[in-house]
């Protein structure tokens, strides 16, 4: 593992809150504690956002959120105020920056990203899903900005 990755960890687990609030009333044993689970719990999401084909992070006005498959993680802050979203993009996970993307009513109707490989013949409308690559071409379509790129290149 980077070393960078863990310090970038480390760092944040440390600064919540709540673990400084431990630390601040002597609790340092049970802060240092909760803060390695919270580096752990980060570094298996980190696997996952590498490992999963859908996974990716996707940035909003409403926040931020990793999709792990079944399980997301998010913030309601922009990316660059939530580091394990940041270190998912630095590793290669697929970013969808939803910022620019003026027509809501359109980007409401999208389908879902499918969890695993089951995709509806037909992704439109509600309770829908779409591939990985499909929903970034929908996404795109609407002024979305991609990063780490999924959909095989074309040469022309």
């Amino acid at each position: 593992m980077q070393t960078g990755v863990l310090r970038v960890l480390r760092a944040t687990a440390a600064s919540w809150w709540r673990h400084k609030e431990l630390r601040r009333s002597g609790q340092t044993g049970q802060a240092q504690r909760r803060e390695r689970e919270t580096v752990l719990c980060d570094l298996s999401y980190l696997k996952q956002a590498a490992l999963l084909p859908n996974a990716h992070v996707i940035c909003g006005e409403g926040g931020t959120f990793i999709h792990l498959g079944w399980t997301t993680v998010s913030t309601f802050a922009p990316i660059e105020r939530f580091p394990l979203a940041t270190l998912a993009v630095a590793r290669g996970t697929p970013f969808i920056d939803i910022r620019p993307v003026t027509d809501v009513i359109a980007f409401a109707n999208l389908p879902r990203v499918a969890q695993d490989e089951s995709v509806d013949p037909e992704p439109w409308g509600p309770g829908r899903s779409a591939s990985l690559t499909t929903y970034i071409d929908m996404v795109e379509a609407l002024g979305g900005r991609i990063a780490n790129d999924p959909r095989p290149r074309q040469s022309t």
